[in-house]
């Protein structure tokens, strides 16, 4: 789950690491209240490349900050993040200017690939670290986050040797490096960068931006990180499946995917891609999907209406494939769904589960494999178009 910057902030704050004064203004009349001469103006969505798409700007006297923010409140942001549909800011911030001497990255991930938490710190602040990776690889620096949420001392005096913190700014930084380990760990976070990280004229390190995301499965230890989910930024699918225990993101494709699993979903939309089609969504109803759990999804995955065809994988580990062919019987005849229905069906039950969906007597095409399943859909999906 992602929250505002504003919201990142504030969980920042509870780590002891430095940020910038800051007002939230979701109403141009909460203005009436806040004293500044000048301010920086950011809107709150849940995606990156604000400031290229118009969503930051400099107020140099209270009448440009009145105007700036009543600009952009309401603002529709539309970026490779969001997708065509954009997202709407119904909430900005505004932050007293800091003089900068110098700019930093600092951020923790998850490396899946290392099966670790993993700092990562580059002396190239504010660009995408992406974008530093690819032209500046020699500028960052990685370490591993140990069980805990811990630093070794050995590692920190390697994070101010890299970054060339001295005296009393490299005592801040450790300070400042080992509080966003503890809080990655302690927020089961998914993700907490900092970028930029400033450094003041006056030596002092502040986090002038942060982005936080969480992981979803462990949302039920942080119920006052939960209440910052902010629904405006989500599509109504998308609020649809949070509220129905799914996880689901549409796409711009025109495949409608139901499988169970997260990983299985994304080998799903892979193949789907190789083989020449676009997925229109994920969704992962999940290892104990019910019937109710499989109307659902396909209702969902029916509300995009560039949707032409529906690709069913099933690996029925606790599920039992006879009851996912059940589900799916049922609501392709109750809403006679007439578009082309892909099912491969794998695992428990499974041949119960293809011998009741090849007597249904509906027009449901089955696949021996996800390989043969995804050939199948493109070319049905070819034929509606």
């Amino acid at each position: 789950m992602n929250i505002h910057e504003y919201q990142a902030k504030e969980l920042l704050k509870r780590y002891h690491i430095p940020v910038p004064e800051y007002f939230v203004i979701e109403h141009i009349n909460d203005l009436k209240d806040i004293d500044l001469k000048e301010a920086v103006v950011k809107i709150q969505v849940h995606a990156g490349g604000r400031g290229k798409a118009g969503g930051v700007k400099f107020a140099k006297s209270p009448k440009e900050i009145r105007e700036i923010t009543e600009r952009l409140l309401g603002m529709k942001m539309v970026n490779n993040q969001t997708g065509p549909q954009g997202v709407i800011a119904s909430k900005v911030i505004l932050s007293k200017p800091i003089d900068i001497h110098k700019e930093y990255y600092l951020g923790a991930i998850i490396d899946r690939s290392k099966k670790q938490m993993t700092l990562i710190a580059s002396t190239e602040g504010g660009m995408d670290i992406e974008e530093v990776a690819e032209k500046y690889p020699e500028k960052i620096l990685t370490l591993p986050i140990l069980t805990g949420g811990k630093l070794r001392a050995y590692q920190i005096i390697a994070f101010n040797k890299f970054m060339g913190f001295q005296a009393d700014v490299a005592k801040q930084a450790a300070k400042l490096v080992t509080n966003l380990a503890k809080a990655f760990f302690e927020l089961d976070a998914s993700i907490l960068e900092i970028n930029p990280l400033v450094l003041t004229p006056a030596n002092q390190l502040i986090a002038l931006d942060a982005k936080f995301a969480i992981d979803d499965n462990a949302l039920f230890r942080h119920p006052s990180i939960l209440e910052m989910r902010d629904p405006t930024q989500l599509s109504e699918a998308e609020n649809a499946a949070f509220e129905n225990d799914l996880s689901y993101v549409s796409l711009d494709g025109n495949i409608g995917c139901m499988v169970n699993g997260a990983g299985l979903a994304m080998a799903t939309m892979d193949i789907i891609q190789h083989e020449g089609g676009k997925p229109a969504n994920f969704l992962d109803v999940g290892g104990s999907a019910t019937k109710e759990r499989i109307a659902f999804g396909f209702e969902m995955i029916l509300s995009d209406p560039h949707v032409k065809g529906i690709l069913v994988n099933i690996f029925g580990g606790i599920v039992s494939c006879k009851m996912i062919a059940e589900g799916i019987i049922h609501v392709v005849q109750e809403r006679n769904i007439r578009l082309p229905i892909v099912v491969r069906l794998e695992g428990t039950h499974v041949k119960e589960g293809e011998q009741l969906l090849e007597k249904s007597g509906l027009e449901i095409i089955a696949a021996v494999d996800l390989l043969d399943a995804a050939k199948k859909i493109v070319a049905q999906v070819e034929e509606v178009m």
